[in-house]
Formats: C-alpha cells, sequence, structure tokens
C-alpha cells in the first residue's frame, strides 16, 4: 500500500518549489568551494567561511520570508526563482572579475574569502530562503507544525539530491558554468511549473528572458575572460578533488592545481629539473650507505610525475606512486612525459589517499617522498606523529624519508616548517633540512631524514664527499642543495602534531597572502601565485 502511495504521489506546486530549492541552494554550497578554492585555497577557513554565509543568508532569507508569507502565492515564488536564476547568470559570467577584486581587500588571511563568498553566494542563497516559509503557508497541510514539518522534509530530501549529485555526478562530469548553467535552467522551469498553466506574459517573457541570459553567460563569461596571464590553458578540468589546468608559456608547461603550479616541463628539453627543488628528491640517495641498495621507492603524490619517473629511469629501482587524484595521473600522461604505467614494470600507480596506502600494504620501502603537501592546503593526517610512525614502519632499516614542506625558512611563517620538523624528529633518528632558495620567503624545504640509527652524522663535508662519488649515477649534481643544508631550527616551542589535535590550518596562517617562491633550474626564479592585481584563471571547465 505505502508503495502505492509513493507511485501515485503528485507534489504539489509549493511542494516542488521547496524541493528544487533545496537541491539548488546546496548544490551552489558544494559549488562555492570548488569556485572560492582557486583563488584563496581550499584550507579550512574556505569551507568554513563557504558554511557561514550560505547558512546566514538561508536563515536571513527564511526569518524575511516567514515575516512576508501571509502575502505569499505561487507567482511570487515564481519571480523568487528567476532572481536566483539571474544571480546564478551573474555568478557564471562575472565570478573571475569579483574573485579578483575581493582578494584585494585587506582583511587577515583567514577572513580574505569572506567577502568573495558574501558576493557571489550570498544573495541567491538568500533568495532561496523565501521558499520554505511560503511554501508552508501555501501548504495544504492541516496545522503549523504538519505544514513546516513537510516543508522541511522535501526540502532537506532535496539538499540531499542536490549535495549528492553535484559531488559525485555533476563536478566530476561537468565544469563550472555548465553546473551552474544548469541550475540557472532547472530554477527557470521550475518558474515556469509554478505559473502553469495559464502562463501569464510577464512571467513568461521574463522567464525565457533569464534562460537566454543564463545561456550568454555561459557562453560569453569564458570567452571574455580567458586572457590569462600565465600563458595558454591547453587543458582544464574539474575532478573530484580539485581544479586542474596545464599551462603552456612559451617552452615551458605547467601543472595547476587549484590555481598553484605543481609540476613543470620544458617541451624542449623533457629531462631539464624545470623547478630546481624537484633535484632536492634525490637528496636521499646521498644519506643510503649504497644506491644499489635502493630497491624499492614510494612517492605520495605524483604531480606531473618528474620525480618517480626520474627515479625509476635513473636507479634500479620500481618505483610505487601514491596519487590520489587519477585525473592528475591521466593528464601526466597526456600533456607531460609520463608513459603508459599500465604497461610498464618499473613504475606503479596507486589511485588512493596516501594513509590508507600505507596502513593497507605490507610493502617495504627503502625511499619515501612524501609530496602531496600545497602551501596553503595541508592534508593534516599526512603530517602528524601517528603518519610519521606509519612512514617509519614501512621503511627498510636504513630506509629514508623525504618530505617537500612548503614553508619560509624562519619567522612567522617557518611555524608549519617547525611543527613539521619536530614531529619527523620525534619519530625518526636524525633529520635534516635544505633550503631551496636564497630568499626568506615561502619556499619548497626539504627534510630528509633516516631510520637508521647507527647512521653518520651528515655534514656538509659528508655529504660533498658523497656527491663526488654519486653524481654521475644520481644524474645530478647535488652541491647547491647541500650548500642549502639548513642548521637544525629552533623549534623547542613548535608543537609535535597530533591526529587528535588539528593545529596544521593555523600553523598555515602566517603564510596566507605571503609570496611563494619556486626557485628554477636556469637560475631565474617564479612567483608560485598570482599578485592580487593579477586576474585568476578562468573558471570554466
Amino acid at each position: 500500500m505505502a508503495l502505492q502511495q509513493v507511485a501515485a504521489y503528485r507534489p504539489t506546486k509549493p511542494e516542488l518549489a521547496v524541493f528544487v530549492s533545496g537541491v539548488t541552494s546546496m548544490g551552489l554550497e558544494i559549488l562555492a568551494v570548488r569556485v572560492i578554492a582557486p583563488q584563496f585555497g581550499n584550507h579550512i577557513y574556505t569551507v568554513g567561511g563557504i558554511l557561514t554565509v550560505l547558512l546566514a543568508a538561508l536563515s536571513l532569507g527564511y526569518w524575511q520570508g516567514g515575516k512576508r508569507a501571509a502575502t505569499a502565492s505561487t507567482r511570487e515564488m515564481s519571480w523568487l526563482m528567476l532572481g536566483t536564476a539571474v544571480y546564478v547568470a551573474v555568478v557564471i559570467f562575472a565570478s573571475d572579475l569579483l574573485l579578483t577584486y575581493t582578494s584585494t581587500l585587506a582583511l587577515p588571511p583567514r577572513y580574505a574569502s569572506l567577502p568573495a563568498v558574501i558576493v557571489l553566494f550570498g544573495p541567491p542563497t538568500y533568495l532561496l530562503g523565501f521558499i520554505s516559509p511560503y511554501a508552508a503557508e501555501l501548504s495544504q497541510k492541516r496545522g503549523t507544525g504538519e505544514a513546516s514539518g513537510h516543508v522541511y522534509a522535501l526540502g532537506t530530501i532535496g539538499s540531499i539530491v542536490g549535495s549528492g549529485a553535484t559531488t559525485f555526478i555533476l563536478i566530476p562530469s561537468m565544469g563550472i558554468d555548465a553546473i551552474g548553467l544548469l541550475f540557472g535552467l532547472m530554477l527557470v522551469a521550475t518558474a515556469l511549473v509554478l505559473v502553469a498553466p495559464s502562463l501569464p506574459r510577464r512571467p513568461t517573457v521574463a522567464s525565457v528572458l533569464v534562460a537566454l541570459v543564463l545561456i550568454v553567460a555561459a557562453a560569453g563569461g569564458p570567452a571574455i575572460f580567458d586572457v590569462d596571464h600565465r600563458g595558454e590553458i591547453v587543458h582544464e578540468t574539474q575532478t573530484p578533488h580539485q581544479q586542474l589546468e596545464v599551462v603552456d608559456d612559451d617552452n615551458v608547461r605547467t601543472m595547476y592545481l587549484d590555481g598553484a603550479r605543481h609540476s613543470a616541463l620544458n617541451k624542449d628539453d623533457p629531462d631539464e629539473h624545470v623547478f630546481t627543488y624537484t633535484k632536492y628528491f634525490h637528496l636521499p640517495m646521498l644519506l643510503t650507505d649504497e644506491i644499489d641498495d635502493v630497491d624499492r621507492v614510494l612517492f605520495v603524490g605524483g604531480g606531473g610525475y618528474t620525480g618517480p619517473q626520474d627515479f625509476a629511469e635513473q636507479y634500479d629501482a620500481t618505483v610505487d606512486v601514491v596519487e590520489i587524484d587519477p585525473y592528475v595521473t591521466d593528464a601526466a600522461e597526456e600533456y607531460f612525459t609520463l608513459e603508459d604505467h599500465d604497461k610498464r614494470d618499473d613504475l606503479n600507480v596507486y589511485a588512493t589517499d596516501g594513509r590508507q596506502f600505507l596502513q593497507n600494504t605490507d610493502e617495504e620501502y627503502d625511499v619515501i617522498v612524501l609530496d602531496a603537501y600545497k602551501k596553503d592546503q595541508v592534508p593534516f593526517h599526512l603530517t602528524t606523529v601517528e603518519f610519521m610512525e606509519l612512514a617509519s614502519d614501512r621503511l627498510a632499516d636504513d630506509g629514508i624519508l623525504h618530505a617537500n614542506v612548503i614553508a619560509a625558512p624562519s619567522g612567522p611563517a617557518a611555524e608549519f616548517y617547525h611543527a613539521q620538523y619536530e614531529t619527523i624528529n620525534e619519530v625518526f633518528p636524525e633529520a635534516y633540512s635544505f633550503r631551496t632558495s636564497d630568499a626568506n620567503a615561502i619556499q619548497n624545504i626539504q627534510v630528509v631524514a633516516t631510520t637508521d640509527e647507527s647512521a653518520p652524522a651528515f655534514d656538509e663535508g659528508v655529504l660533498e664527499s658523497r656527491n663526488n662519488e654519486r653524481t654521475e649515477a644520481m644524474g645530478v649534481d647535488l652541491s647547491g642543495a647541500i650548500d642549502n643544508k639548513l642548521d637544525e631550527p629552533e623549534s623547542d616551542d613548535a608543537p609535535v602534531l597530533r591526529d587528535d589535535r588539528g593545529e596544521v590550518d593555523s600553523l598555515l596562517d602566517p603564510m596566507f597572502g605571503q609570496r611563494y617562491v619556486i626557485e628554477e633550474s636556469d637560475g631565474g626564479s617564479v612567483e608560485a601565485e598570482a599578485e592580487p592585481d593579477e586576474p585568476a584563471a578562468s573558471l570554466a571547465g
């Protein structure tokens, strides 16, 4: 009987409006993370700011809608739907411009994304907040409690559909602008249904015009804002994890993840290390007793696969790569020099989380390279003492951990580096640090640690001697890295990071908005992120 009732159920117009508003509001909330992240980062402050702003806007809409619910009508709900669709068109068309402008506002770094969230997603969420109290007023249910419960249930079901569909279906398969267009057209269609079957002239004409505005915004926005200071965008997509772009600037091809540089390739000389820090990945070969003893290497983080391919080709070792985002691996194969890994015996790729992989594998590694950090997006579960203990357990008795940490060598922006060094030093007998730039700016600091308690002290003299002996075998000269060896940091006050205490985001605070320098192998350097007055990357998928 219950199944027959469900099959026979036909929603009323107010019920349909509530369901669609739930789908759209939660879909926009999920979408907001992908729109905001390339400019402001995908850290907890961005996500928390989005939730705060959208819940506040929704609450304000509920309150105002409740005050006006006595005069509610399906036609007024139709206009609210159209108004929301118009603002979605604004988000599609002008999000790049609005993101760039709001990023110049003088705010503390952790609050920097709030103006963009408020401007882009506050108004449409506020308008959608009117729908629920209007629907409750127009409900055919008897009693305030029954009407409210019915509306809340329908709205929540819509939110579940919007959240699930956007997360698991739309973002992996469509671009941001296409998803926005879909939501906008869904709102327009609902607006027409609300005034059907009479279809009064003004709402009908307005619906057609709004639909045209949405289509023009989706088609015209990317074309107008497609001038990119970084070069020519040859590939761009939204993956389940991040925004991925491949950009050509003359002979240099760069992979951007959420707007940050991650790998670079000299198309004229693919074997060149465009970024100096990728040479430093060979530092473990100076700490090991014999290069030939290194049989198995693990990279946590693949990017453009510069390091993993270098190791696979240079050493007689099997290289395992844990890259959580399979789209990154696909881009490395198509746009960089990664050969089809399915046909190789010396390089294995696993699309999973690095910590989960280490928990589930029985493999013993001679070297583990941790290259999964971003400047302002650090997976905290890969930084803690519990993770370092797990990595140590998966290393051989004379195994070596290499961590690519992004921070400043000293000063306030060094807080994360100091904490990470202390955490590594808590587990490993010895740890050494190497800066990659002479500047005191935020940069790639390489921390190398050994599990061998009997290993010699690796001062500059020992490292230079081994470098002279092993340069040919390694294929790189690490004399520059040795010159950049840092003294042990004064980090006694730095916390040891633990799973039950999420301090990483606060430690990253001093780095927000600061200059991040990546040294190039030709002696130059590049800014790893755009200055505030530069245009943001196109958000079209």
